[in-house]
């Protein structure tokens, strides 16, 4: 039954309020269960306060996307032994985990429950509620329980079955992507356990123990478009997969995948929490996430790690996915010692097999990708490895982004126009790494570049682009950067050109910067003739078009390449350098 607007509104405010904290920034996993208060409370409250509510009904309201996640809350406070639960045993959780259990129950009749987009992450959630309350369930409850998992997963091991043995688990082989095949076998394996059926269980295991031994880079990552780079963020879902297996099979192999998977997100994750998107094929933009952070508890770095990632979430309220993967994280938490992790250290190096790598020199983090790969058109859902370069301050955060996009050459950091057509993926690449400088070579049609990353004796960042001219010149080429630039905040050039950023379109000439860019704390200083267009809105797969909200548009500075007078010269090694250099107040160090 819906409520009429007044009262619901009424009732929102009231249930809003019980949680709008920031997540708790204590030891683990104690933060886990303070955590899993809050948000059982809040899901208490707006249960309380529209009884007759349905699944579709609490799920209009944004934030509560994923309901059934929190069913994994209640029961974990319920059940849990750990010296931190101050819930174990208490009816009132047990309670609460029953009714929402046969809320998911009643959706699932009504045919309204697997027809939800990633219903079986909500699946996961609700087996393993099952499974800690299976005792404390009366008989028709465990049936209809279970009868309705029964019917989500048989959709599930079905599309297993037929995707079980092709030749490799990613886009080009699925009928989804890697981290929605390896989500579908956990829950596979989990119903076969928990309901005896041999054959899930065997399906189950097979694909996770694939995913374990055979599919993971051996940097670590899961490639969801091919093997050649990562998609970090949904990287997360996959290991959390993977993470599963290791707690019902026990498999050393899976503990080895887990290891080289801690490793990779540990080095490719900024000081605040996000994964570092140079190197991401789908997401420019993927915030501190709770996804898997279990799977890393089984190391000493691996706990601080995870403790690292819990600090970073948003003051903000805590959504139905989040609470659920919190509670998984309680559940399957590896106590024990911290050490050291990259983001605490002053400096620290690391590359992958390929021609992408990430440097942390005192308050700067840097990377560099190389990373290449052709994508169809049809390819929604993927990015194009266009952006290949990174800067981020520990204070001033991102300043400028290498994330990836679609169709939009403006963004790329080079392209060149040849008899009318635009290119802008480099055709070879190639990444050294070493103390004095990070350098990546890219090669296009017309010219190649050579780009290096060094940090001065002033502790300044220094980018240096050295073009080098191949046979005849293009009609038109250029490079680009991408500005992290902020609504509502101040820019100023260095002419004293004062700009407060908002949905205006604002275009400067290089007349109008002189040289020097300020804004958010950093400067950026260069003698080459740069321009400055705000706001550009990059692709946004998940719309299929440009991103609409200011909070995700950039600031693309760009620079006109320029040639000798002797294109008869196949080659040209000094056609043309473009210096930057940014540093930020010496206070902020």
């Amino acid at each position: 039954m819906s409520w009429s607007p007044i009262v619901r509104l009424a009732a929102l405010a009231l249930v809003s309020a019980v949680l709008c904290v920031a997540a708790p920034k204590s030891s683990l996993p104690g933060g886990y269960f303070a955590a899993m208060e809050e948000g059982v409370a809040r899901v208490q409250a707006r249960l309380d306060a529209e009884p007759r509510a349905t699944l579709r009904d609490i799920e209009e309201t944004t934030g509560w996307r994923h309901f059934p996640h929190a069913i994994l809350a209640a029961a974990v406070l319920y059940t849990s032994k750990a010296p931190e639960n101050r819930s174990q045993g208490d009816p009132k959780k047990l309670a609460l985990a029953i009714r929402m259990g046969d809320l998911a129950a009643g959706a699932d009749e009504r045919g309204v429950f697997s027809d939800r987009l990633d219903s079986h992450r909500d699946a996961y959630m609700w087996l393993e509620a099952y499974r800690l309350l299976e005792a404390k369930l009366d008989e028709g409850r465990r049936a209809r329980w279970k009868a309705c998992l029964v019917r989500n997963v048989a959709i599930l091991a079905a599309r297993c079955l037929e995707w079980r043995d092709v030749p490799a688990y990613n886009y080009h082989f699925l009928g989804t992507s890697t981290n929605h095949f390896a989500l579908w076998a956990t829950d596979v394996m989990i119903a076969g356990q928990l309901f005896h059926r041999e054959d899930w269980l065997a399906l189950g295991r097979h694909i996770l123990r694939r995913l374990a031994t055979v599919e993971q880079s051996p940097d670590g990552y899961w490639g969801e478009y091919n093997s050649a780079g990562p998609t970090n963020g949904y990287n997360l879902l996959t290991l959390s997969a993977v993470g599963v297996y290791w707690e019902y099979a026990r498999d050393p192999q899976a503990l080895t995948a887990l290891r080289r998977a801690t490793e990779f997100h540990e080095y490719f994750t900024y000081p605040d929490g996000q994964p570092v998107e140079t190197i991401n094929d789908r997401n420019r933009y993927w915030d501190s996430s709770l996804y898997g952070n279990f799977a890393f508890t089984h190391s000493p770095d691996g706990r601080a790690f995870a403790r690292s990632l819990f600090e970073c979430l948003p003051a903000s309220r805590l959504d139905m996915e989040p609470l659920g993967r919190i509670a998984q994280n309680a559940l399957y938490y590896h106590a024990g010692p911290l050490a050291a992790i990259p983001q605490h250290s002053q400096r620290y190096a690391h590359r992958l097999t390929g021609p992408a790598g990430i440097r942390k020199s005192g308050p700067w983090v840097t990377a560099l990708s190389g990373l290449t790969a052709t994508q169809p058109a049809s390819a929604r859902w993927f990015l194009e490895r266009q952006s290949h370069v990174s800067v981020f301050h520990e204070r001033a955060g991102l300043i400028i982004t290498g994330g990836n996009s679609r169709s939009q050459p403006e963004l790329a950091t080079f392209s060149e126009t040849i008899k009318g057509g635009m290119h802008y993926l480099p055709l070879w690449s190639k990444l050294q790494m070493g103390d004095a400088a990070d350098r990546l070579w890219l090669a296009y049609n017309s010219f190649s570049s050579e780009i290096a990353v060094q940090e001065d004796k002033d502790s300044d960042l220094r980018l240096r682009f050295a073009i080098r001219g191949r046979g005849a010149p293009p009609e038109r080429a250029g490079m680009a950067l991408q500005l992290c630039l902020k609504e509502g905040e101040e820019l100023t050039t260095g002419t004293g050109l004062r700009v407060r950023l908002g949905p205006e379109k604002l275009t400067l000439s290089p007349s109008q910067i002189g040289g020097r860019v300020e804004h958010n704390g950093w400067k950026l200083s260069t003698d080459a003739p740069v321009s400055l267009t705000w706001p550009v809105f990059p692709y946004n797969p998940y719309r299929g078009g440009p991103e609409i909200h200011l909070d995700r548009a950039v600031g693309v500075l760009s620079v006109p390449l320029t040639w000798k007078a002797e294109p008869a010269n196949p080659m040209r090694p000094a056609e043309q350098t473009i210096e930057f250099r940014l540093s930020t107040p010496r206070a902020s160090r």
